[in-house]
């Protein structure tokens, strides 16, 4: 470390959330007073409005910078990221580079950390698919084998990365920083959900990948088979405008009943939301980790997750886009034919006290 200053870590964000992720960290890091942080977004998603209430809810600061890499294809997005954070990195030269999750923002700060020979760590490292077609899947791979230090929500994460050959050395279970930021959160949200006034019961929906949303046959196939399910239970569906804007064009949003249409929620709403659920419908990642540890069934509308250990531990079920299978397993969520499953260990709020503690030893030493 360069004398006569404290080590400063950078934290590289990308989309929304991460900012969940980051959060905890950050708190933690301040505790620190032997260490120093900035941060900055990407700009991969970001929306002036909505970013505003994700950082006052979550108390985080302003972002040192923001990137402006805005939307593109993952090769644009990947290569303007790494343009501007070569410039900022390079003038700033921190000593330490932490990033979040899959999103484009993370392998780009990865490789430009390492190409300057700085300490990268990734959060939420060892989480595996499968499915190579996935960006967010190569994103996790190419960042895992850059970085030198890897955060890991679970143990099956732990697993994979020695499989692939990476040093148990780097490897440290920290638990999930998702569950951090809810359980810091959880009383405000409920108090938010009371202010939406949704009637009991319900079913909440949340789908966004491009598997699911970008094939309009598809994503008709799916509002359907809702329709169907909600005339057993009403379904509320936070929509994001692009998905709207596909709905809108099938022509079928005159014929739902069953299924309400809302505008994107606030960190806080939503996850009111999801506590009082009696099923989540998502293809979301970190919505399958949240649901389990608010002990809520989760139905994932995906081929593959990247986090096995909620379906191990019988909080989650993939059925892919087998519509019959989902019909069916709402319905045995309803009929009580489920058990609750359990919390995955070390999901128990302190994952970024752990975190901080092993930054700092690192960059003590």
């Amino acid at each position: 470390m360069r004398r006569g200053r404290p080590p400063t870590i950078l934290h590289v964000v990308g989309t929304r959330p991460n900012f969940m992720k980051v959060a905890p960290v950050m708190k933690a890091l301040d505790e620190m007073p032997t260490l120093r942080q900035t941060l900055v977004h990407t700009g991969q998603h970001y929306d002036e409005q909505m970013s505003k209430v994700f950082f006052d809810q979550l108390d985080l600061p302003r972002p040192d910078a923001n990137l402006g890499v805005g939307s593109g294809t993952n090769t644009y997005q990947v290569a303007h990221a790494m343009l501007e954070l070569e410039a900022y990195i390079g003038e700033r030269a921190p000593d330490a580079i932490l990033v979040y999750g899959d999103v484009n923002a993370t392998v780009a700060a990865s490789m430009v950390g390492v190409r300057h020979g700085i300490i990268c760590a990734h959060v939420e490292a060892g989480l595996r698919s499968g499915d190579r077609s996935m960006p967010e899947e190569m994103n996790r791979i190419l960042t895992d084998h850059m970085c030198e230090m890897h955060f890991t929500p679970s143990s099956d994460a732990d697993e994979n990365l020695l499989l692939e050959g990476i040093g148990p050395a780097g490897v440290h279970l920290v638990g999930n920083v998702m569950i951090d930021t809810l359980v810091t959160h959880l009383p405000a949200a409920e108090a938010a959900s009371r202010r939406l006034k949704i009637d009991l019961p319900f079913g909440l929906v949340t789908l966004h990948r491009p598997a699911t949303v970008d094939d309009a046959g598809m994503l008709k196939n799916v509002i359907r088979t809702l329709e169907e399910i909600g005339e057993r239970l009403p379904l509320i569906f936070p929509v994001h405008p692009r998905t709207r804007r596909q709905l809108d064009g099938m022509g079928i949003l005159a014929s739902l009943n069953n299924v309400r249409l809302i505008d994107p929620l606030d960190y806080l709403s939503f996850l009111g939301l999801e506590r009082l659920a009696t099923v989540v419908i998502t293809d979301s990642g970190g919505i399958q980790e949240e649901t389990s540890y608010l002990g809520v069934p989760c139905i994932t509308v995906r081929d593959t997750t990247e986090r096995p250990i909620t379906v191990s531990m019988g909080t989650n079920t993939i059925v892919g886009f087998d519509m019959d299978r989902l019909r069916g397993e709402v319905a045995r969520v309803l009929d009580e034919e489920i058990s609750k499953g359990s919390v995955p260990p070390s999901w128990d709020g302190h994952a970024g006290e752990r975190i901080a503690k092993l930054m700092s030893d690192r960059l003590d030493n």
